[in-house]
């Protein structure tokens, strides 16, 4: 095999990588987030009211589908990431600005994330957010490794 069609090869293979890190590390975080657990907790430790059960309904009908944009941005800017790398072969100025782009999108996503547990918190009453906000803290600032 040519040295060029190998250098090729393996550009291709590492920015194949490179994308599909960028997802898994951005998969983990979505089921690591506050989010995810504080549903189940909402829905099933807070007995909601059923006004509340219906605006939290509306609530995560919305985040979907803001969630649902916002993972498709952060595989496109992975695919930048892809095709940076490719191009490049080497970290360049391509490859730093597709990873600032990915970790704008994946910042995007945190953000959303945050407005969305404010937004769920905004229909409890005086003492589910109590309750609420021991939960969203053990969930920030647990060590997973314990």
């Amino acid at each position: 095999m040519k040295p060029a069609n190998y250098q090729i090869i393996i550009a291709i293979l590492l920015a194949g990588l490179a994308g599909f890190l960028g997802a898994v590390a951005a998969d983990r975080w979505r089921q690591q987030s506050a989010s995810g657990g504080l549903h189940d907790f909402v829905h099933h430790e807070l007995q909601l009211s059923t006004a509340q059960d219906a605006s939290l309904e509306e609530l995560e009908e919305s985040f979907a589908a803001e969630n649902a944009r916002l993972e498709l941005a952060l595989r496109g800017a992975n695919g930048q990431l892809a095709q940076a790398m490719v191009q490049e072969h080497e970290y360049g100025p391509e490859v730093a600005a597709a990873i600032d782009q990915v970790h704008g999108r994946m910042g995007d996503m945190q953000k959303a994330t945050v407005q969305h547990v404010f937004a769920m918190r905004g229909i409890l009453n005086p003492e589910q957010q109590r309750e609420f906000d021991r939960q969203v803290s053990a969930a920030l600032t647990h060590d997973p490794r314990e």
